[in-house]
């Protein structure tokens, strides 16, 4: 007799063959470490399986753990000790699964964050590699009263006050927020709510269980092959920022309203990368970070690894000069490599109408440093 589709997953999952599916794929996205164009010293690779680690924390807090489309709660994708594709340490990020066939309500307080925006993505790292972009808002066209409480709707049709517009296809919720200095801003306090759902959750489902855990080792394997893939590309520019395609960088999930340049950075020990801009353009806000060869944020809790419109000091012509380097060349604007030889730098523009490009070159850190004494 043939067994139909959901007695075969229920076999599998009694019979223990999930787990060692989910254990051959995660194998399997080891490879994305190995891969003959990443480092091979001891750092890096250790960070790499570190990194896998991460990812597989966040791929089962999202697929597994964070609720269902009907019964969704918000996540924290990227945090201090799980980081995903040149995440901002600028930036609070919330994520929850959500369902083109139904309609939502989010609401809370912003806090005192310098901006915060929701968006609807489409696909996804675990299943089409990609997480394409849908519908967008930010708080510079949401209504808030006076204490800062609002409420956002998210459905296929306009509605009044604050609407989210939700596709077809849409699989998740990103939510961002932008502090200019996270030690004395509060961020938002915000839940998140199916409108037509059931009374209450139903209990785990294996069926569901099956499909979440494969998606949590997909994500693993997906998104740690796109930015080693990124990370592969970004050697062609070394020590450099140049203008790049933005079209990549919104396929994979990111702002729209924020310009991108991705790059990899590589210094000796005598060695400074000094980047410029002849002057600060009309923007929202802007940042500079330095990652790690897997596009992870250096770890911005015990080292100065990024810079911000408000955390940099600029110069009397209205321009901004960042120094990465391995010692403190006694620039205001010293970024630090945090026991580093490599890795990846990211530099963004939001809301600029015209960015201003930036200009990076290595100098000797020994005459620089005499030249500012």
């Amino acid at each position: 007799m043939t067994l139909s589709r959901i007695d075969k997953i229920d076999s599998d999952v009694v019979s223990g063959r999930v787990w060692r599916d989910f254990c051959r794929t995660l194998e399997r996205a080891g490879t994305q470490v190995l891969r003959a164009d990443a480092p091979s010293d001891p750092l890096t690779r250790a960070e790499g399986w570190r990194y896998l680690t991460r990812l597989l924390r966040i791929g089962l807090e999202m697929n597994v753990e964070a609720g269902t489309p009907e019964f969704p709660i918000f996540m924290v994708p990227s945090h201090e000790t799980a980081k995903i594709g040149a995440d901002n340490p600028d930036m609070g990020y919330l994520a929850a699964r959500i369902s083109g066939g139904h309609r939502y309500r989010v609401w809370g307080t912003r806090g005192t964050v310098a901006s915060i925006n929701f968006s609807t993505k489409r696909g996804g790292y675990e299943s089409s590699g990609a997480l394409l972009p849908g519908g967008f808002i930010d708080s510079s066209r949401m209504q808030f009263d006076d204490a800062g409480r609002f409420e956002l709707t998210i459905s296929s049709e306009r509605q009044p006050g604050n609407w989210l517009q939700i596709d077809p296809d849409t699989v998740q919720l990103l939510v961002r927020q932008v502090f200019l200095d996270r030690n004395r801003e509060q961020p938002a306090q915000l839940r998140i709510e199916c409108l037509d759902r059931t009374a209450i959750p139903p209990p785990l489902d294996p069926t569901q269980f099956e499909a979440s855990l494969k998606r949590a080792t997909l994500f693993v394997e997906n998104t740690a092959r796109l930015f080693g893939d990124w990370a592969q590309g970004f050697q062609a520019h070394v020590n450099r920022l140049p203008i790049q395609d933005q079209a990549p960088f919104q396929a994979a999930g990111g702002d729209p309203n924020i310009f991108y340049y991705h790059s990899a950075w590589q210094l000796r020990p005598h060695e400074a990368l000094v980047i410029d801009v002849d002057h600060i353009p009309m923007c929202e806000y802007w940042n500079v970070q330095v990652g790690n060869h897997w596009m992870e944020s250096l770890d911005y809790r015990y080292f100065r690894v990024c810079l911000n419109k408000h955390s940099a000091q600029s110069d009397t012509a209205g321009g901004v000069r960042v120094v990465i380097a391995h010692r403190d060349p006694g620039h205001p604007n010293w970024l630090q490599t945090a026991g580093h030889e490599r890795g990846t730098i990211c530099w963004r523009w939001l809301g600029a109408t015209l960015p201003v490009h930036p200009v990076a070159r290595v100098v000797n850190l020994g005459e620089m440093i005499e030249d500012l004494q």
